[in-house]
């Protein structure tokens, strides 16, 4: 029946297409203004494809947008779904299936994160280069099918190292100092507790967020190239003095949209 669903919401994204994407975009809290860059777009309402939730979070338009991106057809979601909003693992990575169905190998995943490395700074940009599933649930739980995924993926590399060098590459070019290291998959939708940060900083984490791991395992399974950005929205609990708010995730990815939607622009721009 899933793949019927996933089949079901293909056919009708693709009725809707005047041309086929090539590349995916998942654009995570605050970072949604990269699909206002999209030229000759198509907007489709999440509410109006078979199967798909609907976001409810703020920051996330909940649309899908198809278009040109520095001359390449893409097709972005203008926000993402939640483990922690009551959908099941397999509706948060519904669309990435769907992604997957329309012919996408390729996919560029943000998220707005917070800090657990000391070393890192709110606004700085983070490439992933792994993540540790810390949801306590794994979207491919249950019987599998074979035309989706083998039963048993390799994890090892997810995150493209090929595509990670490339975007050093567009870093270096302009001029822009980017971070990498390990982030953290928690379901929310609290925010950790300074003792939590602690053990996740002595288990190798270097960003933590609520998002981004159930999408990759699903685009591992289905054999998609993945490039993974954080926006470093805040410093993780404890390591500053302060309250911990969804307004100031927001506030930082604002100030940090021009950095990123260049970055990302340059990236998509110089991609093979």
């Amino acid at each position: 029946m899933y793949r019927e669903d996933i089949k079901e919401a293909c056919t009708f994204i693709e009725n809707e297409l005047t041309a086929k994407p090539s590349l995916g975009l998942i654009l995570g809290s605050g970072l949604g203004v990269l699909g206002d860059e999209i030229e000759n777009p198509q907007t489709i309402a999440y509410k109006d494809i078979p199967h798909f939730p609907e976001s409810t979070v703020a920051g996330h338009k909940g649309q899908l947008i198809i278009g040109t991106l520095e001359g390449k057809q893409v097709i972005a979601m203008q926000g993402r779904f939640h483990y922690y909003e009551g959908y099941t693992m397999q509706q948060v990575t519904f669309p990435v299936r769907v992604m997957k169905e329309l012919g996408i190998e390729s996919i560029i995943v943000t998220n707005a994160a917070g800090g657990i490395n000391k070393g890192f700074n709110p606004g700085d940009l983070m490439l992933i280069t792994d993540h540790i599933n810390n949801m306590g649930n794994n979207p491919l739980l249950g019987p599998n099918d074979d035309h989706l995924g083998v039963r048993f993926p390799d994890m090892s590399k997810l995150y493209n190292k090929a595509f990670i060098s490339h975007a050093e590459s567009c870093a270096n070019e302009l001029g822009l100092k980017v971070q990498k290291g390990v982030y953290v998959g928690n379901t929310g939708p609290v925010y950790e507790t300074p003792a939590e940060i602690n053990m996740l900083r002595t288990l190798g984490g270097d960003a933590v967020g609520m998002s981004t791991v159930p999408e990759v395992i699903v685009a591992g399974h289905a054999g998609i190239r993945v490039l993974g950005i954080s926006c470093i929205s805040n410093m993780a609990a404890g390591i500053l003095d302060q309250p911990l708010t969804h307004d100031e995730v927001i506030e930082t990815t604002e100030k940090v949209r021009e950095d990123f939607l260049q970055f990302v622009k340059k990236i998509i721009q110089k991609i093979s």
